[in-house]
């Protein structure tokens, strides 16, 4: 059983703008083979560099029912891409036998508990992204970078 970490946090440079995080302890545990770096954006085929992307008339759990959707900063309709690196992400967690995992709040697909609010403006709300709400589906137990420490 191995823990999913978003593969931001642990020094790969695939967020929207190229950048990366660095926790040592996920960092450490995915060296030692004990988590698996996932980044549903990249699986899901977007680049890096890449527009921002917010969801747009809910969460992540509304973009799964088809009641929301996800745009990027230009207006284009991102949807199907997040909605693939997340059932990718479901995929390997089913096949590791994942019961927890670790993600990037605040992002459309990994945000735990937080998401920008999808105005494009830095405002921010309470709820998941695609990924974290496909996998709570699931009964795995989502934590937030910020908790770890």
């Amino acid at each position: 059983m191995k823990l999913l970490v978003s593969a931001c946090l642990v020094g790969c440079p695939c967020r929207y703008d190229g950048r990366a995080f660095e926790n040592e302890i996920l960092k450490a545990l995915v060296r030692k083979g004990l988590a698996v770096a996932v980044c549903p954006e990249i699986l899901g085929g977007l680049s890096i560099p890449r527009p921002k992307a917010e969801i747009v008339g809910g969460t992540g759990d509304d973009v799964l029912s088809g009641h929301a959707k996800i745009l990027n900063e230009w207006g284009e309709d991102v949807t199907p891409h997040f909605l693939i690196g997340a059932f990718k992400v479901l995929d390997i967690a089913l096949r590791e036998g994942t019961r927890y995992a670790v993600f990037k709040d605040k992002s459309p697909s990994c945000g735990v508990y937080r998401i920008y609010d999808g105005s494009f403006t830095g405002k921010i709300c309470e709820g998941r992204g695609v990924t974290t709400a496909i996998l709570r589906k699931y009964s795995i137990s989502l934590f937030s970078n910020e908790q770890i420490r």
